[in-house]
């Protein structure tokens, strides 16, 4: 335990010196939330109309959208990144020496990705409740419970990137890549309803498609359903792998 501590509080320190951390898990998501604020409006739709945000008004839709996504951000760019340059630089192959595990390593990151994406989430919600207007959550505790298992989550993910890329300029490469697909296709970057049908369908295999569901459903008071289900096991299954196919060098 004492070991694992330890080496989070390591690669806290390694991850906050990275630029791209910074940007892409503290900035990007409000960037982005501000510039479809000024694109869509916060205007609930009327009787009558197309519904569009699942009938509440876009800041209401958006912000435990972008809960999700700044968890997306941390753990699916940044995580890999710092995990294929350590290895690229030795780092892990000195953990090993050192007897330090592959379950030490993903605890650590875990740990540094809960504290990332609890800040981030913290400055998004600061920065939208001065900016916008809009309903906040029926329920605190399940929108941390869902934040938390989001992270796990993701954080797996992330870890088998990670584990598998050889380099952090291909994790780097290829974890943007799999984010901006999810933000435009899983809830998070246009309205699902005005996706054509054939995007809806491959939307609801991106994993952040039910991370969306499951955040803006406990901020609405809301069941997920089978999200739940489906999120997890998608955990699960990137962790096993990750972690079977983990490389120190």
């Amino acid at each position: 335990m004492r070991t694992l501590v330890r080496l989070s509080w390591v690669e806290l320190k390694l991850f906050v010196r990275e630029p791209m951390t910074v940007v892409f898990s503290l900035a990007l998501p409000v960037i982005i939330l501000f510039v479809l604020g000024g694109v869509f409006g916060n205007e609930v739709s009327q009787p009558g109309d197309e519904i569009v945000f699942r009938g509440v008004g876009p800041m209401t839709y958006y912000v435990p959208a972008y809960l999700a996504l700044v968890v997306a951000s941390v753990c699916v760019i940044s995580i890999p990144t710092h995990l294929a340059g350590n290895r690229e630089r030795g780092v892990l192959k000195r953990f090993h020496a050192s007897s330090v595990g592959a379950w030490a390593v993903a605890g650590a990151e875990l740990a540094v990705a809960f504290v990332l994406s609890l800040v981030s989430g913290v400055i998004l919600l600061t920065v939208a409740a001065l900016a916008y207007e809009f309903d906040w959550a029926a329920s605190l505790p399940k929108v941390l419970g869902v934040l938390v298992l989001l992270t796990v989550g993701f954080a797996a993910f992330g870890i088998l990137l990670g584990a598998v890329l050889p380099t952090a300029r291909a994790a780097q490469a290829i974890g943007m890549l799999v984010w901006f697909v999810m933000l435009f296709l899983g809830g998070a970057g246009p309205p699902p309803e005005v996706l054509t049908d054939a995007m809806q369908t491959v939307s609801k295999f991106t994993p952040l498609w039910h991370a969306v569901r499951m955040m803006q459903d406990a901020w609405l008071g809301l069941d997920a359903g089978l999200s739940w289900l489906i999120f997890a096991g998608f955990g699960v299954g990137s962790g096993i792998l990750g972690l079977r196919f983990f490389r120190w060098e």
